[in-house]
Order: structure tokens, then sequence, then C-alpha cells
């Protein structure tokens, strides 16, 4: 019976890893893409009308969102920055979808994609999708450079969440610019899942993991899409953070800090005025000379 259970969970897993992106996987990450674009446009702007004022640069904006892990990545290794966009099979499904969802009559495809059972399902797709391509990111890496551990990992990361780091680029196309919120400043649970998942992937590259390459790819889908669940439904967004917060408070100067105020709140204030002569304050002799005169 555990053989059985073993050998079906091996068989998903490498069917996983075989299966091509496009159309499915591909086609669920443009609509979440777009969407995004979409929503930030109507939550910054107040409208949702700048896609029909200017259609190339929204257009252009959501391109580099779809794109957005491939971009970065070739960024990193050399590649020229162009390379995603060869395939044009790519850019007509990645054009079609912004096209439906931003001029579909009564935004009525947005609103089918936004549509509880069917967003939960594109989530679960984005997720798979997000886990190949942290993959095969690590795995390019890794033949490129491999003793560049750094580097193997940051293009794992680019993979996975691009298109969070991109933002900051495609809004400055859309005419936005806030460089206070970008990844690096505030990083999301996505792209800290994308850390640990290309650590753990770059562990069983060399060998230091003590279970198989199937096993881990299918906990890394499991583990994205478990805490996708959990945010959509019971509300936890980020995990990590109370293992941050303890992190911080003990080896980032946090522990330090609460002590350095704690000894410090209980010395005395110092007065601000110094006593005359006579024992009353300066401040106070110059209020009655002015009365007095």
């Amino acid at each position: 019976m555990m053989s059985d259970i073993s050998s079906t969970i091996m068989e998903v897993s490498k069917t996983l890893q075989r299966v091509n992106m496009y159309p499915f996987f591909d086609a669920a990450h443009y609509i979440l893409m777009c969407s995004i674009v979409k929503e930030d446009t109507a939550q910054s702007a107040g409208t949702s009308a700048f896609s029909r004022r200017h259609p190339f640069a929204c257009w252009l904006a959501s391109m580099l969102m779809c794109f957005s892990g491939s971009i970065l990545g070739n960024l990193l290794i050399g590649e020229p920055l162009v390379t995603p966009f060869k395939h044009h099979r790519d850019i007509l499904l990645a054009t079609a979808i912004w096209y439906v969802i931003n001029y579909f009559p009564f935004d009525l495809a947005y609103k089918v994609a936004k549509f509880a059972p069917v967003h939960l399902v594109v989530c679960i797709v984005k997720e798979v999708h997000r886990t190949r391509k942290i993959y095969d990111g690590v795995g390019v890496a890794y033949k490129l450079y491999p003793n560049a551990y750094l580097i193997v990992i940051a293009i794992g990361v680019f993979k996975g969440s691009g298109y969070l780091e991109m933002r900051l680029f495609e809004r400055l196309i859309r005419g936005i610019w806030i460089p206070a919120s970008n990844e690096f400043l505030q990083p999301s649970f996505a792209t800290k899942a994308s850390v640990f998942i290309s650590l753990a992937f770059l562990l069983e590259k060399i060998g230091n993991v003590p279970s198989t390459h199937e096993n881990i790819f299918l906990g890394a889908i499991m583990f994205l899409v478990y805490f996708k669940l959990s945010s959509m439904i019971i509300g936890i967004h980020d995990p990590f953070l109370p293992f941050e917060n303890i992190f911080c408070s003990l080896f980032l100067g946090g522990l330090a800090d609460a002590l350095k105020r704690a000894t410090t709140s209980g010395k005395p204030i110092q007065a601000s005025a110094a006593p005359n002569n006579n024992g009353s304050s300066s401040t106070a002799g110059k209020t009655k000379e002015k009365k007095n005169e």
C-alpha cells in the first residue's frame, strides 16, 4: 500500500516536471499579471480608463509583468533581455489575455477571473508554474555558475517572483513613481518562499538533501499551494513574519535596543531653565519684568 502511494507521488512529480507550461499554466500566469496591472492602475489613478487613454503603455506594462522573470534572469546571466519575446506564440497568448481582461464588454472577463472558485483554480495553477520556473532557473544557473550559490539562488528568486521586483519599472511606464514600495524594502511572501525553494533546489543539486528530487519538487508545490490557500481562506499572508521578528530581536539589534530603552527610561529629566539667585527660574523673572513694564 505504501509503495503504491509512493510510486503515485513519484509519477505525479515527474509529470509536473515534464508537462509543457504552454498554454494552460502560462495562461494562468498571464491572467494574474494582467489583473495586477489593471487593479494597480485603478487604485493609483482612481479610474479604470487608463487602458482606454494609454493602451500601448498598458500593454507594455502588462508584458513586462508577464515576462519579468525571464527578463531579470537574463539580466543576471548576461543574456539578451529581449530573449523572452522571441516566441511569438507567447506574445500572442499574453496579448490576447491582456485584451480580454481590459476590454471585454462590461468587464465580464475580469469579473470571471476574480470569481472566487475560478480565482482559486488560477492561483493553484500559478503556484505550479512558479515552482517549475524556480526549478528551471536554478538548473540553468547551476550549470553556468556551479560554485556561485548566491547567483543561483538570485536567479531562482527572479524566476519565481520577478514580477514583484519588476513592478517599480512597470509603474514607471504607467507614469507612477513610488520608489518606497519596492520588493527589496518590503519583501512579500512570494519572494521569501522563492528564496526558500531556490535554496532547497540548490541543496538538492549539490547533494545535501536526504530526499529524492521528485519529493522535493512536489513538496515545494504543496508548500506554495498550502500557504496560498491559507492566505485566501484564513488570511495568513506571511507565515515567515513571526520567525523574522524573533531573528531580528536576537541577532539584528532588537534585543539590544530594547535593553537600551529600558535602562534609559528611568533617568530623571533635567529642568530646561536654570534657577536664579532668588530661587526662581530665569524664565519666570523675565515674565515678571514684562508685567512690570
